[in-house]
């Protein structure tokens, strides 16, 4: 929506609204403005979920290799029994057998991977819904 458009709704002006946003902004309370690409229509069409255990000494190195590959499109270090959760999209079921052989398991450190292919999309959100 346009600065405008929330004024209208708020019963704000759009100088206000512009303001109000620029003072979140400067706060670090919203930390960016994004576009969401339909990964399907741009050909991405295998969406897989992965959980990669680390050896402790190499965590941060397989990190930072997993999030230069343009195929991650989210990595995060979690609790529990995997190292990282790791989303990964791509364009066929040859490319994430590509990317699993080729990829993850050229990495050293890696101890365990266990994959989870996306069937059908209920939810799906970035950031936090105010």
């Amino acid at each position: 929506m346009s600065y405008a458009e929330i004024g209208k709704e708020l019963s704000l002006s759009r100088v206000s609204v512009r303001e109000r946003v620029n003072q979140l902004k400067n706060a670090g309370i919203i930390e960016k403005f994004s576009v969401v690409i339909d990964s399907e229509a741009v050909g991405k069409t295998v969406s897989a979920f992965f959980e990669v255990d680390c050896e402790p000494a190499y965590l941060v190195k397989v990190a930072e290799k997993l999030v230069n590959n343009p195929s991650v499109a989210s990595c995060y270090q979690m609790t529990g029994p995997s190292t990282l959760h790791m989303h990964v999209l791509v364009e066929d079921f040859p490319s994430l057998e590509k990317f699993i052989n080729n990829e993850l398991y050229g990495i050293k450190g890696i101890s365990r991977v266990e994959s989870h292919i996306l069937l059908r999309r209920f939810k799906s959100r970035s950031g936090l819904k105010l």
